[in-house]
Order: structure tokens, then sequence, then C-alpha cells
């Protein structure tokens, strides 16, 4: 039997348990499994918390800082689309970093692997914090700059799939939904831990903010991995990896298996991905310019708002991928699109109608169709694959999105904006993302019945 016959049937059920394999799925019934199950969850939003904090201070410095310190030029918005050009090229990265990482995680496991990224994102993040600017050693600046957002990218390239899949594979099968949205919780408690950070340090330092207060978030950063690092490191290796490697049904190239086998899944994912994830950075990232300069307020204002959407995000995610798991995770996946396709163009309505009370509103929402979407997105992403090649494939699938939905939105929003002049240009953006997604979703195979 070949690599792929073999994967494509580990993922139709379970193969029959040898002895080895048998101990190894006694290892979550073992009288510590709850512990480990606990221990799994919480590492794996701690993690996530952690990679996500790092990602979202670069995405909103890149709009309020970086087209200053290390991207000046004579004109506004050449400046800020250069500065979301340096926030775009982590996206490129990120599918090469799921695909090292996945095959590790793939081969050696998920708790080792996990160690890793979390370890070289936190380095990178940290060295921002004491880059010297443009006005100090000129064009090194902005290309040490995104040297470091290419290795933090390179980071989170790897992060998502091993942390989704530690909570998926220690959780009660039966509550899929509920346990692969420990790790989607933490992009919530990223969000709100960087927003607040940013926001922090713009009150504390004030008129400073520009010359060294944006630094404190990125050097805050060191002391989060410390504390992740501490709690992955007590966590035991997953049940199902575990058996797959007693039994010895590892890949020696999961990540060529996945490529050839499952490569249609891996499309499907990717385009699945653009109702949920270019929203949210047009949402969290490109709406702090758009929002300063275009609704005339202040960037104070933006940053509450975004904070109050944060907190209605991490609240409704679990309450979302809970009740995905009853009504069906696809089902709830495309009430998300729809939300996202009927409210793109009242929001920039909001937006530009000047009521500061309403704007603040329309901000604060506007995380709702994520949370309908990234609640259930872990477990019907790694769902498609099977054990011996999932950190690979669910990895790749999620990181390929960052071509064409994550990676280029704030840029693409930015040259909307410049081409059109108008917000509605970017809010036909948002509605053509909602509508690729449904029709990926429609075509991706059910395969919520099959076991893990």
């Amino acid at each position: 039997m070949n690599d792929l016959t073999m994967s494509r049937g580990a993922g139709i059920g379970a193969p029959p348990l040898s002895d080895a394999g048998a101990e190894a799925q006694r290892m979550a019934q073992a009288p510590d499994a709850r512990q480990q199950r606990r221990r799994a969850s919480i590492g794996s939003l701690i993690g996530t918390t952690i990679e996500w904090y790092e990602y979202y201070i670069y995405g909103a410095t890149a709009a309020l800082v970086f087209p200053h310190l290390f991207f000046p030029s004579h004109n506004r918005l050449v400046s800020l689309m250069l500065s979301f050009a340096s926030f775009g090229v982590a996206f490129l990265i990120r599918p090469i970093g799921a695909a090292v990482f996945g095959h590790f995680g793939d081969r050696v496991g998920r708790k080792t692997t996990l160690i890793v990224t979390l370890t070289l994102s936190g380095l990178a993040t940290f060295l921002i914090g004491v880059l010297p600017s443009y006005d100090r050693i000129g064009l090194w600046a902005p290309a040490l700059l995104v040297t470091l957002r290419v290795v933090q990218g390179f980071g989170v390239g790897g992060e998502w799939g091993g942390a989704a899949l530690m909570s998926l594979e220690w959780g009660e099968q039966n509550r899929r939904g509920a346990a692969g949205a420990w790790p989607q919780v933490g992009t919530s408690i990223g969000l709100i831990l960087s927003t607040s950070a940013v926001m922090g340090a713009s009150l504390l330092t004030g008129p400073d903010f520009l010359v060294g207060g944006w630094r404190i978030p990125f050097l805050l950063s060191g002391v989060l991995v410390v504390i992740g690092l501490l709690v992955r490191l007590s966590i035991r290796e997953t049940p199902s990896f575990a058996r797959a490697l007693q039994e010895k049904r590892i890949e020696a190239s999961p990540v060529g298996t996945v490529l050839r086998g499952y490569w249609r899944e891996i499309i499907m994912i990717a385009f699945l991905r653009m109702s949920e994830q270019m929203p949210f950075y047009i949402f969290t990232a490109f709406i702090f310019d758009y929002a300063t300069t275009t609704a005339h307020v202040t960037r104070t204002f933006v940053l509450s708002a975004t904070l109050v959407a944060a907190v209605i995000d991490m609240i409704l995610l679990p309450v979302c991928a809970v009740a995905a798991d009853r009504i069906g995770r696809r089902r709830m996946y495309y009430i998300g699109c729809a939300v996202l396709v009927l409210m793109a163009f009242p929001y920039f309505r909001v937006l530009n109608s000047g009521n500061t009370t309403l704007i603040f509103v329309a901000i604060a929402l506007s995380l709702l169709p994520h949370a309908l979407q990234y609640g259930a997105q872990a477990s019907l992403i790694s769902e498609q694959f099977p054990v011996n090649i999932r950190y690979s494939g669910a990895g790749l699938g999620y990181q390929m999105s960052s071509l064409v939905a994550g990676g280029p939105a704030p840029l693409v929003a930015a040259a909307l904006l410049a081409w059109s002049g108008s917000g509605y240009a970017v809010a036909a953006y948002l509605v053509f993302g909602g509508v690729v997604a449904a029709v990926a979703l429609s075509l991706m195979t059910d395969r919520s019945k099959a076991a893990m």
C-alpha cells in the first residue's frame, strides 16, 4: 500500500488498533487524561494568544507608526501602502512555515514543533521593538523590519495547525467544534491584548508615542513568550499522534502526500477563509487609517472601538462553536458568509456618516461574521485530513489563504480607496469574499462524521 492510499484510508475511519495502538488510545482514558485535556486546551489558547498578539501589534503599528518611521515619503498613501506591503509579506511566507513545521509536526510531534514556532515568532517580535528607524540607519531600517516580519510570519505559519490539533486531538470527538474553539479564542484575546497594549502605550506616552512609545507592546512580548513556553512544556503529545507513531503510520513526506492527494482540499480551504480572514484584517488593520483620515475620528477612538469588537468576538466565538456542534458547522459557516455580505455596505455608510456613536457601534460589531465562522473553522478544516498528515494539511490549507485573503486585504483595500476615493469599493471587495467562501464551502466534502 503506497503512502497516498494509506493516507486516504486513514481519513475514512480509524484503522484496527494494534497492541501498541490500543495502549496509545488508553492514554486518552488514563486517570490524568482530563488534566492533560485541560492543559492542551489552555496551552493552545495561551500559545495562539501570544502568537496573534505579536501579529496584531504589527497590524496596528503598520497603520499608525511604520508609514512615518520606516517608510517615509512625500505621499501619505504611498507610505501607507508600503507599510501594508510589509504587513502582507508575512502572509507570503506563512504557507512555507506551514509546510516546514507541518512536516516536523507530522513526523516528530505536535508539542516539540509548537515550542519552536512560539520561540521563533516571539524573538522576531521582540527585536522589532528595538529596531532603529529610517532616520537613524536609512534603508537598513525597512529592510530589517521586513526581514523580522518574514521570520515572524514563518513562525506563525506553523503555529495554528499544531495548536488546533493539540486541542482537537485531546478533545472529545462528539464536541469537536467546542474543542477546536480554544485556539480560535486565542485570536480574539490576542487582539484584545495587542489593542490594549497599543492604546495603553499611546495614552501613556502621548505625543511621544511615535518617538518610542510604540516599542512597548513589542518588548512586552518577551514576557508573554516565557509564560507560553512554560505552559506548553507541561503538555504531553496527543493520543492520536502517539497511536500513529507507535503503529508506524508516519509519512516519510507528509507535505508531499498532502500536495499529491489533497490539493483540492487545500485550494477550497484557502478560498473558504475569504469571508473570515480577509474582512478581519480590513476591520482590524486597514480601518485604523480609514477611520482616522476619512471618518475623522481619533486614534484612541478607533483603538477603543476595536477593543470592544475583540471582546465581543471573544465572547461569541465559543458560543458559536458550541452552536455549530448542534446545528452543523457548515450551516454556521454559511450564516457567517451571509452576515458579511449583508453588512459590508451599511458598515461603510455608517463610517461615512460622521455620527461618532454609530461609527463606534459599527466598529464594535464588525467582527460578528468572524465569530460566526472562526469558532467552527478549526474542526471544519482539520477533519478534512487523516492524522498522519493532518498537521501539514490543515496548516497548509489555513495558511494558503494568506495568499488570497489575509495578506493582500489591507493593501487591496488601500489601493481600492486610492483608485475610487470611496469606501464602498472596499465594501464590494468584502461582498466578493463572502460569495467566494460560500461557493468554496459548497464544493468541500462533508467529513464531520469521520473519526479523527
